[in-house]
């Protein structure tokens, strides 16, 4: 993909969708911290299912931390690796309160120090709490990098390497949202929905799925 069909991939996702947003819901970015590390492995819908009771009653790191293990494992035991989830939840809210004031810190460095906090889950932080043009390549980011030819490698840091280096610059801060939401709805991982993609035309996928008779 060539820097004219970058361009016109991106323009065209903004003008599907001008301002896309994460589907997770969190009120606070303390919330969106707890979401995202629930989200791993784990889909989005059934995410906000168990944080909408979670934080009805844990909406801070002191009210999750008093709530206990027990407790927070109850909240959030439709969610796979629930027990892990669990654990590093509780651990990340005593170093938050210990060494952040109970405030979500802004830099990668911290935020990669804290329990069950890696690369991708900083970036999204980053990314949707202090609008930083970073780029969490999940499953959907990475295969679409390699799919249409827009940043294809062989590691999830090298995908993410060359999406910040081709995206244009006016078009970084949203673009994870962008290709999370377009990998999601319609280049699933499976069967890719070509007969109804915007960007087909622009798309290194040699061989197009035709629509379903």
């Amino acid at each position: 993909m060539n820097h004219s069909d970058i361009e016109t991939f991106f323009a065209t996702l903004k003008a599907a969708n001008p301002h896309p947003q994460t589907e997770l819901e969190f009120s606070s970015i303390f919330e969106l911290l707890v979401a995202v590390v629930l989200s791993a492995q784990a889909t989005d819908v059934g995410v906000n299912k168990a944080t909408r009771r979670l934080f009805a009653v844990a909406p801070t790191p002191r009210k999750m931390l008093a709530l206990g293990l027990s407790h927070l494992e109850q909240h959030i035991r439709t969610i796979g690796l629930y027990r892990s989830k669990a654990r590093h939840l509780l651990q990340t809210c005593a170093l938050l309160i210990d060494r952040h004031g109970g405030e979500v810190p802004p830099t990668r460095e911290a935020l990669e120090a804290l329990p069950g906090v890696g690369r991708k889950t900083a970036n999204v932080i980053l990314n949707v709490a202090y609008g930083e043009p970073t780029m969490a390549v999940d499953t959907h980011l990475f295969r679409l990098g390699n799919r249409t030819g827009l940043a294809p490698g062989k590691t999830p840091m090298e995908v993410e390497r060359k999406l910040l280096a081709r995206i244009p610059h006016e078009y970084l801060t949203d673009a994870h949202h962008w290709l999370i939401l377009h990998g999601r709805y319609v280049c699933k991982a499976r069967t890719p929905e070509c007969w109804r993609c915007g960007v087909a035309q622009v798309c290194g996928l040699r061989m197009k799925t035709p629509a379903p008779r």
